[in-house]
């Protein structure tokens, strides 16, 4: 009985193997079709990198400084956050440090360093300037386009919606920012306000003023939007006359105040120990002194002379 039933679980089994063997399987999917979505693993600078920007975060949020701080990067137009914008700054002190090191010794190696996060600041505030320039320089055909969606039957906020679809940054960027803001239960007018102070352009006060006025008295915005565009468009073709006028004045202004740096960084690179006397020397060091406040006083008065106001 025991041989009879050992000899069918044998045949079974043969049978059982021929069928797994015979009938075909299902086709092999590779692993990475099978994941679509994996990524690959993060090298480890990007790891150092986030480390870094993190504790700095932490570092900044126990101190709470705000050297770099939000509104500043936003108004630049840089999507980083302040520890992400410090990080940089620091990795440029560093390498402008060890320039200075290499090419004239310790004493530019430490101005380099001293100097980082003032060029930061400056960075910001030629970002935010070149920026609020030309939003100003789009405001025309910003100012057309809410003017045709009002004569399309759209109401005002859809013109702007319209229009920050349509334009360029920083336009678009700041028309769906009084999009998103009004859309959250802030007034329009408190949105296109904060937008005029952030850009601190005039002339989109004087949008933010027109449209509060037709909401109190009511009348033709596309018209009232037509005369403020073409007013603007005369005051933009008057400032360019303006500035073509006072660059030949900027520009000699820029040369004699760069004048006086660039000879002294010609001299530590042709000759290291020419200027050793100025920096170890109480005459040196007067004289030092005297220079950088003359060059200031000088070049506060030629910016009053070139910064004409109208």
């Amino acid at each position: 009985m025991s041989l009879s039933l050992g000899i069918v679980l044998v045949v079974a089994a043969i049978v059982l193997a021929a069928v797994v063997v015979l009938i075909p399987g299902a086709p092999a999917v590779p692993l990475e079709r099978r994941r679509p979505f994996r990524t690959e693993s993060d090298s480890q600078l990007t790891r150092f990198a986030g480390f870094a920007v993190q504790g700095l975060e932490q570092g900044l949020a126990k101190r709470n400084i705000r050297y770099f701080n939000r509104e500043a990067l936003e108004n630049a137009g840089l999507r980083l956050s302040q520890a992400d914008f410090l990080l940089l700054v620091l990795i440029g002190s560093l390498v402008g440090g060890l320039v200075g090191l290499i090419v004239a010794g310790p004493l530019l190696a430490v101005l380099l360093l001293i100097a980082a996060p003032f060029v930061g600041q400056m960075v910001l505030k030629v970002l935010t300037d070149k920026r609020r320039a030309k939003f100003g320089d789009q405001l025309g055909d910003t100012l057309q386009l809410l003017s045709g969606s009002l004569r399309a039957g759209h109401s005002i906020l859809r013109a702007i919606d319209a229009a920050a679809n349509e334009s360029q940054a920083p336009t678009s960027e700041e028309m769906r920012r009084v999009v998103s803001e009004t859309s959250l239960g802030r007034d329009l007018l408190v949105s296109l306000n904060d937008t005029a102070a952030r850009m601190k352009s005039e002339d989109f006060v004087w949008i933010s003023q027109a449209i509060q006025i037709n909401r109190e008295v009511g009348g033709n915005l596309a018209e009232v939007l037509d005369q403020v565009n073409e007013t603007i468009r005369e005051r933009n073709e008057i400032k360019g006359h303006i500035k073509a006028l006072a660059a030949e004045g900027k520009f000699s202004a820029y040369i004699l105040m760069a004048l006086p740096f660039g000879i002294a960084v010609m001299l530590m690179l042709v000759s290291p120990g020419y200027m050793d006397k100025l920096f170890t020397t109480v005459l040196g060091w007067v004289m030092v002194i005297a220079s950088a406040i003359m060059m200031t006083i000088g070049g506060l008065w030629m910016r009053k002379i070139i910064d004409l106001k109208f």
